[in-house]
């Protein structure tokens, strides 16, 4: 009888064990299963979930085999057990005991194989984000997560207003969700990683493309949108990597979404999307610390000089080079008149002895006016913000 009730639910007969004995005995003597019986059925609920048979199925099996039993049984079955009655009263109470156990075991199992899961993802992600030197390893752990590391890929970084674990955690799941649902379950990977959620997709021109008109790229408007639908939250800032092609490629595209949206932070700029080629000339700029900090103080320390300190005529030469050095838009921008903009620019040049209307020295200030926010001066006395 197991092996048919078994054959008919297409899984292994050892999952339903010694359950139809347990139920013999308690329909035709009253016998209540015994401690050691019990952990046996515990341990079969591990065997099913082991075998991928979800907790339905099971409670269905061991439900099945019961039915089938009793209808087997002959009339006089209850006489030794005080009755029919008394005896399906007792096969009733052990059925439930018994699915009880099983459940209990199989939920065990798929909890320590969901961490056993989630502990090989996080450390699988670790790795392909920090670019594991076992390129060979890394390709094959790639594969079950269905992605081909000899494809380009694109990382997207979306990092939350709150920048608060419960921000990232409540977005991981319905994003991965709505990511398949868009591209498919190939060459995507969503995940959180340290304040960011990170999302990988195929990063083909063909696949995704950036419009002529220079809007963002649909992916980044996708994902945003996403964001904003299941979290309410309509801050999170979110930098893209370039499309890199190989095994590195993943790794390479996520430093430059996060070094992105770390100088966003020291720039403290508030746009919604951050792209890394947007801010190649900062990464230029940045790269030679010790000569930066020459720039910024041999140019702008005079600035200090001025009555009010430097930080307002600076942001004035921010939003004069921002708006193509025109005096009326620059003054639009601070809500000042244009004469306060031209009063200004004019202090400027006395103090530094640079016209910053003038090409060779604009370029000059304008280099250091950058320098200067990426090293959060004058606040910082030229020391760079972490």
């Amino acid at each position: 009888m197991a092996a048919r009730t078994a054959a008919e639910a297409g899984v292994s007969v050892q999952l339903l064990g010694e359950y139809l004995q347990i139920l013999s005995d308690a329909a035709t003597e009253g016998r209540r299963p015994q401690p050691s019986q019990l952990t046996a059925l515990r341990e079969l609920g591990e065997l099913t979930a082991a075998a991928g048979v979800d907790a339905d199925q099971a409670v269905d099996l061991y439900l099945s085999a019961a039915w089938r039993l009793w209808r087997a049984m002959p009339a006089t079955v209850g006489h030794a057990a005080g009755g029919t009655k008394a005896a399906a009263e007792t096969m009733l109470r052990v059925v439930n005991e018994a699915v009880e156990v099983l459940i209990d075991g199989h939920q065990a199992a798929r909890r320590a194989m969901i961490r056993q899961e989630e502990s090989v993802r996080r450390e699988f992600i670790d790795d392909l984000l920090r670019g594991d030197a076992d390129v060979a390893r890394l390709i094959q752990r790639a594969q079950p997560f269905g992605l081909d590391l000899s494809r380009t890929h694109q990382v997207l970084l979306a990092e939350p207003g709150s920048s608060s674990a419960h921000q990232l955690d409540r977005a991981a799941s319905p994003i991965e969700r709505a990511v398949v649902d868009r591209y498919g379950d190939r060459e995507v990977l969503v995940a959180t990683k340290d304040t960011f959620l990170v999302v990988i997709l195929p990063g083909e021109p063909a696949a995704e493309g950036t419009p002529a008109n220079g809007n963002r790229p649909p992916a980044v408007e996708y994902l945003r949108n996403q964001l904003r639908r299941h979290t309410g939250d309509h801050h999170w800032q979110v930098g893209t990597g370039q499309p890199h092609q190989g095994a590195y490629g993943i790794a390479q595209s996520y430093e430059q979404a996060r070094e992105a949206l770390r100088l966003a932070r020291r720039l403290q700029l508030d746009a919604a999307t951050i792209r890394a080629a947007d801010l190649l000339l900062y990464r230029v700029i940045g790269r030679d610390q010790a000569a930066l900090v020459d720039l910024v103080h041999g140019v702008l320390t005079p600035l200090t000089r001025a009555r009010g300190g430097a930080e307002p005529l600076l942001h004035t030469l921010e939003t004069y080079y921002a708006t193509g050095a025109v005096a009326t838009e620059t003054a639009r921008r601070l809500h000042v008149s244009v004469r306060t903009v031209t009063y200004r620019l004019a202090r400027i040049e006395a103090l530094t002895g640079s016209n910053p209307a003038d090409p060779v020295d604009g370029l000059a200030l304008q280099i250091a006016v950058l320098g200067a926010r990426l090293l959060d001066w004058p606040a910082s006395g030229c020391v760079a913000a972490d």
